[in-house]
């Protein structure tokens, strides 16, 4: 494959082998050369080889032969845009059978994988190298804490800042992750073999090691890369979670002490996850009550069984005895409590505490979740009734340990273990609830109808409405009449506050602690969150004037505004809902923290990419402002990121740098979505240093970036190419005849939204209209057609249009905003990512699929003179001709791999042409949708 054994490559060896589309953020290091990247070179060869052979044997020598015929011509026809290999192409393409097509496909879609994880691997070693010196690469915090000393930022001020921030990665099931559990599980195992192979001594080691690999890679070959049934949402929840047991649980701690090593001091633990998965309702009738609950329980029941392993291992590491070294009262008091009378521990206190608390762990695993512990030393005893009793205890242990020279026996174990207590609790992460607004209107008119209250609630003006909610907020009495039959939407939405009430009093406060709102359009819809949790027991006190109790809400009510209007709206939304009688008293007795949502992917999809990042940036301005005039309050920014750079993704090192001055401030929570989950975290070292880059960016935004304002003459300028800009996309997507045709036709889009890949589905509605289709397909059915087009169309008639009036002068103006402004660098930088990996030849075979061929022919037409205009921009603006020119590493990758994934774009326009004629087949509808998983895993962020 990569050559195949036996097959002279089209190319002298190391340059065709692919060199990385790293996982790791922000950017590698450009790599200095081919024996730099030799290794690479050296890893994928042998993937390549092994799964030639794999092929070989399991599918026969013609198929090897066709799949490396195939491999010889895309690369040909790619590399050096050879016509006559590209009819050749279609030649070949077009003979297959159904049989032979998914064989190639798979073929392909695997070697992407495989180059991924080879990819991965080599990336981690040159950090390693990188650390062996001493060096501090970017997006580390050893480099952060260089930038510190240079600035004068001693340790107290860090850690003040580490005092009053929160960071958390809130992991969403968001359908572009296509691939299966089975196979995640495999590339470990895979990438385990990989990362151990410098470190073997001697044939034999090797040997041994390059079978395991062959094993693996047949175990790959006959899993099936599909999902034959729908997703359900325990299955999205176990998928997830399966990255806490690899990752999450073991690396994070291992962050905290990188930390603190830098520091210096103990710091508390600010940095923690959180969760969509069970709790995201909007437009997902799956996730209920009973979901919910059982994505509580499963999360408990993986942070249980990862602390009872722990103790249990360390138990086996700690046979202290007491005579030898002595213990503190407080420990040996511990251990009398342990139920433990074996005589042959009588000595080992240390041990016999821990078997009482591994009994205490079983109980509680018991309690919470209804399942047992593998192992028992003495029967399961009292249950801990919240985190910080096991933490205590934990420490009790610590303690005694520090007191009688045993520092050395903490960190290998026992120090993990209880920053991972203090940070996962006994739920591991805090679910997020998502409601669309209008659901919660629905409810509240049926209450009130019901009540006889107010008959027609959905036709009120905002300010009835509000002065409705608000006398409603001031009455002690409920709502809901008791014995009324409600509808059953009514009682699931009820439901689920009532089960979030449960959830918080067994599971711990920080369990669900969010409650967002999605289409925030008006003061109303927050007023309305505010009034359920009253209705169902999560408000104490009420709003009335003189109440001797002071109201609070136990969830945080977090708009989320998503269209170019929303984000408009945001603060004088914000104003108004401050401004209502009572709720900044509410806010502040109920904590004093605002988190509010900024959705990326409907405001791209809505106003084009660069009108959405600058209205983004211009809500977080406002509402930073807003919010400094209520001191007290912690204002938090969620950033609602995709995978995509059309939905907010790149690299987040440059991402959280370029938020707007005052803006971050220690407080950040951003989604991660889609394969970029997979990439970032399926590998435990590569999830530690992706999280260490979201930690670096966001202490370096909030101690060196604070007073980081832009020239009034920057943000005009923004505004000015944001109006044209937004013009330009809505005039093709909206405003061209037939455009949702075209779309329709040329992306696979339809397909997509077969794809088991979520368990929600593609579109609000039961429509075709653009409107109404979800962000998330959208964007990635235009990644699978490889024009991207959400990442950069519009820029290019914006800077056009910008610059007519005075060419010199303008030019030079968008010069120095790049040079001089972060927000508009990172733009560009992220552009001309998706340039360099959009590919307009594809593009236009994907245009053939569409039936009129007059529209088909205007709107790429269209398409490709803005892709021309756009090109030319980003040349004007950065002076840089090649794509990429900051990020040779990157674009030396795109050349080389791009023409293995070439071959999957082929084969998928060609079964689409197939499937959309007629010719229904079962292989060529798994053809197509196994063309999709390779795609979005050589692409790597298409999702």
């Amino acid at each position: 494959m990569l050559p195949w054994p036996g097959t002279p490559p089209v190319d002298p060896f190391p340059r065709e082998a692919p060199v990385p589309v790293t996982a790791i953020d922000p950017r590698p290091n450009p790599i200095a050369g081919p024996a730099d990247a030799q290794p690479l070179f050296e890893d994928i060869r042998l993937l390549g080889q092994i799964l030639g052979d794999t092929v070989r044997q399991q599918e026969g020598e013609q198929t090897f032969e066709l799949i490396e015929a195939i491999r010889r011509l895309s690369v040909t026809f790619q590399r050096k845009a050879d016509v006559e290999a590209g009819r050749d192409l279609d030649t070949l393409l077009a003979r297959l059978s159904p049989k032979e097509t998914v064989s190639v496909i798979r073929a392909f879609t695997y070697f992407s994988h495989l180059a991924n994880l080879a990819e991965d691997c080599h990336q981690l070693r040159r950090q390693a190298d990188l650390e062996a010196v001493d060096a501090h690469p970017e997006g580390s915090l050893a480099h952060s804490f260089d930038l510190f000393a240079q600035a004068g930022v001693r340790a107290p001020a860090i850690e003040r800042a580490l005092s009053r921030s929160l960071v958390s990665p809130v992991l969403t099931a968001h359908p572009t992750e296509v691939q299966r559990k089975s196979i995640l599980d495999a590339e470990r195992t895979i990438a385990e073999l990989l990362a151990a192979r410098p470190t073997l001594r001697g044939a034999r080691a090797r040997t041994r090691n390059e079978t395991a690999l062959r094993a693996s890679i047949a175990q790959l070959w006959q899993t099936r890369l599909l999902r034959y049934s729908k997703l359900a949402v325990r299955d999205e929840i176990e998928n997830v979670l399966s990255y806490y047991r690899a990752t999450f649980l073991h690396e994070i701690p291992r962050l905290y002490a990188e930390l603190e090593e830098l520091l210096g001091a103990r710091v508390p633990s600010f940095f923690r996850m959180g969760s969509w998965i069970g709790g995201d309702r909007d437009g997902n009738p799956n996730v209920t009550a009973e979901t919910l609950l059982m994505a509580v329980r499963l999360q408990a029941e993986t942070a249980l069984r990862h602390y009872l392993t722990e103790v249990h291992e360390l138990g086996a590491e700690l046979p202290v005895s007491n005579t030898l070294v002595g213990s503190t009262q407080a420990l040996r008091d511990l251990a009398d409590r342990s139920g433990d009378d074996n005589p042959h521990r009588a000595d080992e206190p240390y041990r016999r505490a821990l078997i009482g608390i591994y009994a205490r762990l079983a109980a509680t695993l018991r309690k919470l979740t209804g399942t047992e512990a593998l192992r028992h030393a003495v029967a399961p005893s009292a249950p801990y009734s919240a985190p910080a009793e096991f933490v205590a205890e934990l420490r009790i242990v610590a303690d005694s340990l520090r007191s009688r020279h045993g520092s050395l026996l903490l960190g290998a174990r026992l120090s993990p273990l209880l920053r991972a207590a203090e940070v996962f609790g006994f739920h591991l992460a805090s679910i997020d609830l998502r409601q669309s607004s209008d659901k919660h209107e629905a409810v509240i008119a049926e209450l009130l109808a019901t009540a006889r209250v107010e008959p027609r609630y959905g036709s009120l003006t905002e300010d009835a409405k509000r002065a409705l909610l608000l006398s409603l907020l001031a009455d002690p009495r409920p709502l809901r009449v008791r014995n009324a039959a409600y509808t059953p939407q009514t009682e699931g939405e009820l439901a689920i506050f009532e089960a979030a009430k449960q959830v918080r009093a067994d599971f711990g406060t920080d369990a669900i602690r969010h409650y967002i709102i999605s289409h925030t359009e008006t003061v109303s819809d927050l007023l309305e969150v505010v009034l359920l949790q009253k209705e169902c027991g999560l408000m104490a006190g009420t709003l009335a004037p003189g109440e001797a109790t002071q109201p609070r809400v136990e969830l945080i009510v977090v708009p989320l505004f998503e269209t170019i209007g929303d984000l408009r709206a945001a603060e004088p939304i914000m104003r108004g809902f401050y401004d209502q009688p009572g709720i900044e008293a509410l806010i502040r007795n109920s904590g004093g923290e605002q988190d509010i949502m900024l959705g990326y992917s409907d405001s791209n999809k809505d106003g084009g990419y660069f009108t959405s990042n600058w209205e983004l940036y211009r809500a977080s301005t406002a509402l930073v402002r807003f919010y400094e005039t209520k001191p007290g309050l912690t204002l938090r920014l969620f950033h609602g990121r995709g995978g995509t750079v059309g939905r907010g993704g790149g690299p987040s090192y440059q991402a959280i740098l370029a938020q707007p001055s005052g803006t971050v401030k220690g407080q950040i929570r951003l989604t991660e979505q889609g394969e970029v989950i997979n990439a970032k975290y399926a590998n435990p070292e590569i999830g530690r240093r992706n999280l260490e880059t979201l930690l670096a960016a966001t202490l370096e935004a909030t101690l060196l970036q604070p007073h980081n304002e832009a020239a009034p003459e920057f943000l005009d300028t923004a505004a000015e190419l944001s109006v044209r800009s937004m013009a330009a996309y809505r005039a093709l997507v909206y405003g061209t005849a037939g455009f949702t045709d075209y779309f329709y036709s040329a992306t696979p889009i339809t397909e997509i939204a077969e794809l088991n890949i979520g368990s929600r589905p593609a579109s609000r509605k039961a429509t075709r209209s653009i409107e109404d289709l979800r962000a998330i397909p959208w964007g990635f059915s235009w990644g699978q057609s490889r024009l991207a087009l959400p990442g950069w169309f519009g820029f290019g008639s914006a800077v056009e249009g910008f610059i007519a009036a005075a060419p010199a002068e303008r030019i030079a103006l968008l010069q120095r905003m790049s040079a001089q402004w972060p927000f508009f660098r990172t733009l560009l930088s992220n552009m001309d990512m998706v340039l360099a990996k959009a590919d307009l030849g594809i593009a236009r075979r994907y245009c053939d699929l569409v039936p009129d061929r007059e529209l088909a022919q205007r709107i790429f037409t269209e398409i490709e003179a803005e892709w021309t205009r756009t090109v030319q921009a980003i040349t004007t603006i950065t002076g840089e001709t090649q794509r990429l020119a900051d990020n040779p590493a990157l674009a030396l990758s795109i050349i080389h791999r791009f023409p293995y994934i070439a071959p999957l774009n082929h084969l998928q326009v060609e079964l689409l042409r197939r499937w959309r004629s007629g010719q229904i087949d079962e292989k060529a509808r798994r053809g197509i949708l196994i063309s999709i998983n390779g795609i979005a895993a050589g692409l790597r962020n298409t999702g």
